[in-house]
């Protein structure tokens, strides 16, 4: 088991690093050779928390926005948004890509993307003096689906692909079934916190609204010329 940023993970298992990895959909978009374990993902049906832009002000009057290319889902599903609001034209030409992780944001009319721990521990922090962005909940306002954040995709040459993704769907439900164990052992985030964040905001589903949700994100990423038009087909397993 190795651990690591989402675009490191993507860039592993595309070369071959990898056998199975939990990683940003985009890549799946990217590159569809893999096999998709059905039943499950990371996704949300509204606001998702950990997937924000953080902001001071009007966010229409943002003159730019700082991405960290780390999350490629969360990087392009940005694009595809501002690709579908009224004032995309101005965003998209100021939009650029940052490496290291924020730790404040200047007073001038910018904006930061925050995902996973770094967006819950900034929001906490900084609850009175930032507005945030929710990507999760304006993804659902514009698109009414579901939106997938990441898939566990395994390699097209691993063997016994089934019997992996079997094992991966027995320990989501063992951990969903034991979830009261698993948020009194956290040491950073109360309790509230976590039973809100883990059965309110996120879903660790793969039904055939999280599917049409990709396809839609995929269509999209057309769209704003960040994928190539092609018809998706889902090897799931």
């Amino acid at each position: 088991m190795e651990f690591g940023h989402p675009s490191a993970l993507c860039k592993r298992l595309a070369d071959g690093e990898l056998d199975v990895a939990l990683v940003s959909s985009f890549e799946f978009l990217r590159n569809p050779i893999y096999r998709i374990v059905d039943d499950v993902s990371i996704s949300s049906d509204g606001p998702v928390y950990s997937v924000v832009i953080a902001h001071r002000g009007d966010f229409s009057e943002l003159e730019e926005i700082e991405l960290d290319p780390a999350s490629e889902s969360a990087v392009n599903l940005v694009r595809c948004l501002f690709g579908e609001l009224a004032f995309k034209a101005r965003l998209l030409q100021r939009v650029t890509e940052v490496s290291a992780p924020v730790t404040k944001l200047s007073s001038t009319p910018r904006g930061q993307l925050l995902i996973g721990d770094q967006a819950i521990r900034f929001r906490q922090e900084h609850a009175g003096e930032f507005r945030f962005w929710d990507l999760g909940e304006h993804w659902k306002k514009l698109i009414g689906l579901p939106f997938v954040y990441a898939l566990w995709l395994i390699r097209p040459e691993v063997v016994a692909a089934e019997k992996i993704a079997n094992r991966l769907r027995a320990l989501r439900d063992e951990n969903l079934a034991h979830l009261d164990r698993l948020i009194a052992a956290e040491t950073e985030f109360d309790r509230q916190f976590c039973v809100r964040y883990y059965c309110e905001h996120l879903r660790f589903s793969f039904t055939e609204e999280e599917r049409e949700g990709l396809r839609t994100f995929a269509n999209l990423c057309a769209r704003y010329g960040l994928l190539e038009k092609q018809d998706l087909g889902l090897y799931l397993v």
